[in-house]
């Protein structure tokens, strides 16, 4: 009987692969082929609200199909999203590429509404599969061409394209529906195009593991960690979870909130609401990048307590600029947050983990993804819109605070 091998990282001085593509080059063609498919995730967000007039659907259908990406998300973290440990860090990311372009067809091919549940959830399973893979690919790529660097800089980098590739897909599909015709249309043949070129792109870029001689069987995702290790992952886990509802809040009810509370119905606006509160958390990281992790958590926080306070209270004084600066601080304490999540528990992993153990970390974050947005969908049903955003922002900070002081208790001061 033959054996199939399983995968290791590769170490510095392994020899490279003959690819047209060296490793610091590959770097940046995975840094942007995770970025154009993060974006991809997000670009409808400004379109739902096309999709609802046409088909009159109520609002909280806008949730049960953002609730489909994230559903695949999370299936695919559970699944796969650690199987790049064994199977190589190259090809997950191509097939997550391959997914997302299958659903920019199914977005073109089947505009209704069961076409758009299949097409949100198969994007949600590309993403989860991309996802913890190209994080670890950054990081080990990084290694090799710059291996006296601080590995704390591609993780740096992975994360701001994580928060700037989900913050540009509503911007540019707020640009094309406002300024090009046919904006159901439009944004998935940009993106469709951007997907392929990505895909290709992929294929030329040096892999980062080794068969070994025997593969493990295949197990759903966990994380085995050292019991001394365990609280510090839990509290980044529950800080990109909360990192993640707040994101999905915006993702998936942004311009819905905005036309319910401050009578505005612009998508190209609904599109920017999103997109600073993304990019915000993207640039604070570059800000805030020499600060140590402790550090950057605790501005974090404030910033992000400040926000849940105002966004609220901009609702309720029907201000849309203090919308936007609440949702620009909240942002940049979430892009905060987030980094010391992801850097808390890549810090508890070997090489070999590193993989699985960012899985379950972007696992825990989708499901924050997911459930506040629906929960939000279901109680706009019976409650006003002013209620449910004031309750929502009290849990927030209620669990962003807990986490974060349960994340600090655990973290080394640097």
């Amino acid at each position: 009987m033959t054996h199939t091998t399983a995968l290791r990282p590769v170490a510095p001085s392994a020899r490279p692969d003959r690819l047209r593509v060296g490793h610091g080059g590959g770097f940046w063609v995975v840094a942007a082929a995770f970025g154009i498919s993060l974006a991809f995730s997000t670009m409808p967000t400004p379109l739902y609200g096309l999709y609802q007039q046409r088909d009159g659907f109520p609002t909280p259908v806008i949730t049960v199909v953002f609730a489909a990406y994230a559903v695949g998300v999370v299936a695919s973290l559970y699944l796969v999203g650690h199987v790049s440990d064994w199977f190589g860090r190259r090809p997950v990311i191509l097939l997550a590429l391959l997914a997302e372009a299958l659903a920019a067809v199914g977005f073109l091919t089947w505009p209704d509404l069961p076409g758009l549940l299949l097409a949100r959830l198969i994007s949600g399973i590309g993403i989860g599969a991309v996802t913890a893979t190209a994080t670890a690919h950054l990081s080990e790529l990084r290694l090799v061409s710059r291996p006296g660097e601080d590995v704390a800089h591609s993780g740096l980098i992975a994360t701001v394209v994580n928060l700037g590739g989900l913050s540009l897909g509503p911007l540019v599909s707020g640009l094309l529906t406002a300024y090009v015709g046919r904006p159901l249309t439009t944004p998935f043949v940009v993106f469709l195009v951007l997907l392929l070129v990505s895909a290709i792109a992929i294929t030329l870029v040096p892999e980062t593991v080794v068969r070994l001689e025997e593969r493990p069987a295949y197990r759903p995702q966990r994380v085995s960690l050292p019991a001394a290790a365990r609280p510090a992952f839990v509290g980044a886990a529950l800080g990109a979870f909360a990192a993640m509802a707040l994101s999905g809040l915006y993702m998936a009810l942004a311009p819905t909130l905005l036309g319910q509370l401050l009578h505005e119905s612009s998508r190209l606006v609904g599109g920017l609401t999103t997109f600073s509160l993304l990019a915000a958390g993207a640039l604070a990281q570059l800000v805030f990048a020499s600060k140590s992790t402790r550090s950057q958590l605790r501005i974090g926080l404030t910033l992000i307590s400040v926000g849940l306070v105002a966004i609220p209270a901009a609702a309720l004084a029907g201000s849309l600029w203090f919308f936007l600066v609440g949702g620009i601080l909240a942002g940049a304490g979430l892009g905060l947050n987030f980094r010391a999540s992801v850097a808390t528990a890549a810090s508890l992993a070997e090489a070999p983990q590193r993989g699985e153990v960012l899985a379950a970390l972007f696992l825990a974050a989708y499901v924050g993804l997911a459930i506040p947005a629906v929960l939000i969908g279901l109680a706009l049903i019976w409650e006003p819109s002013w209620a449910v955003l004031v309750a929502f922002a009290a849990i927030e900070l209620v669990l962003v605070l807990w986490a974060g002081r349960r994340t600090l208790a655990a973290t080394v001061p640097a």
